[in-house]
């Protein structure tokens, strides 16, 4: 017998239908002996509606009280969902319980909106396993150490089913979601992108964190960090399809680097229109200076992402970096009112029409030109790039947002990613 902990998207449980069909689905995993852990998010839709609520009442504020009151708010959108789904399941004959963030509890810090998981008391999830029952919890949020709900940010019921699969020691986490695994880019961008059988945890974790929406950053990180087997696969085959064949389908994210995973050199083309570049003009070229700018932005808790210091002139140098567009407005207003006239800066610009596009690949390590092949394939297209990052295993680019599809198609096919890997 094995301890599975199966996750649901939004759309997987955005009806009465479709939570019976993942009651269906759940307890045919129950019934061939596996203990069952599910997590579900809320209902597709229903995270921004109740979001939406409270942005009529308080459009601009975003001090820590209004941040704890959303929290409160957005968790009860995955509180309707478990409920439901242990409904579903009772009315399919199984002995099943849900319970909320802190009821387990998961315990997190007091980051409102994107909290981080520090621990998971698994004892009751464990007796009640122990006694044959189905155990559904919430994903998405935990509490802090005052008892106050928190959230772990969008897409955070992957990171969730991730840590409590690794806190349990489960023998396989399955990420059941609306595509059918790990593509080698977006479909709906490069029509003839291919399903990836296997993709390492490296590469899913650049691909995660390049703007691959299939799973969210901080799930790979856990799964990586706690050896946690993973599983990207589709809610909508049917129900009754074989559980072995099931067991096989989607991509699985691995540890073992194998032949045919070192015959591609590029595994995917990742890409992130939720990027904004902001530039502070004219600081001093000086020893620190980049600890002056980003120490304050990373206490107003604003993710960097790409960073460029240009060249000296006459003691003065250009510095530039990325943030997400959602922190765009607060880390203008910060370089604008405080970090800016410490530094002695010109001016501070920014520009919010940018995206990042990047290649990924476990096979860059031991092969020569690649990012030499990326650039010529976008000079190509007459895109020009404005920023340029790189680490072992990827290479990305900051350009005009406008280019986006035509760098991936173009990326794409440069490196076959449309042909199938030979046997």
């Amino acid at each position: 017998m094995a301890l599975i902990v199966h996750k649901y998207g939004g759309t997987s449980m955005g009806t009465p239908d479709r939570i019976r069909n993942v009651a269906k689905r759940v307890a045919k995993w129950a019934r061939a002996g596996h203990q069952m852990v599910v997590v579900p998010s809320a209902m597709s839709g229903e995270t921004n509606r109740l979001l939406g609520l409270a942005k009529e009442l308080s459009p601009t504020s975003s001090t820590a009280a209004l941040m704890r009151e959303l929290d409160m708010i957005a968790a009860t959108g995955e509180q309707v969902s478990v409920g439901l789904l242990a409904i579903a399941l009772q009315a399919e004959g199984m002995d099943a319980v849900s319970y909320t963030g802190w009821q387990v509890p998961v315990a997190t810090d007091n980051s409102y909106t994107k909290a981080r998981i520090e621990s998971i008391d698994d004892a009751k999830v464990r007796a009640d396993l122990a006694a044959g029952k189905v155990v559904v919890i919430t994903g998405f949020q935990g509490v802090d150490e005052d008892n106050n709900i928190t959230t772990l940010g969008r897409g955070g019921s992957d990171t969730s089913a991730v840590a409590i699969a690794a806190a349990m020691k489960a023998n396989e986490c399955l990420i059941y979601t609306d595509v059918d695994g790990v593509y080698t880019t977006d479909p709906r961008i490069v029509p003839d992108a291919r399903r990836l059988h296997t993709i390492s945890f490296e590469e899913m974790l650049e691909m995660a964190s390049l703007g691959s929406k299939v799973l969210q950053i901080r799930s790979v990180e856990f799964a990586g960090k706690y050896k946690v087997p993973l599983r990207v696969l589709s809610s909508f085959t049917p129900w009754d399809i074989d559980i072995n064949e099931e067991a096989k389908s989607g991509t699985l994210i691995t540890f073992e680097e194998d032949e045919k995973m070192e015959q591609a050199v590029v595994s995917g083309i990742a890409f992130n229109r939720d990027e904004a570049k902001v530039t502070l003009l004219g600081v001093p070229d000086k020893p620190g200076i980049a600890f002056q700018i980003l120490g304050p932005v990373a206490d107003a808790n604003i993710d960097v992402d790409v960073i460029i210091q240009n060249v000296s002139q006459d003691g003065k140098t250009d510095f530039s970096f990325t943030v997400h567009r959602n922190d765009y407005q607060r880390a203008i207003e910060l370089l604008e009112k405080t970090v800016g006239p410490a530094v002695q800066a010109a001016k501070v610009i920014g520009d919010t029409r940018i995206c990042k596009v990047s290649i990924v690949g476990i096979g860059m390590r031991s092969h020569a030109g690649i990012a030499s092949k990326m650039f010529r394939s976008l000079s190509e297209e007459g895109i020009n790039i404005q920023m340029i990052t790189t680490s072992e295993i990827k290479t990305s680019v900051v350009i005009d947002e406008k280019y986006m599809e035509l760098a991936v198609r173009a990326l794409h096919r440069a490196f076959e990613l449309d042909q199938p890997l030979p046997v």
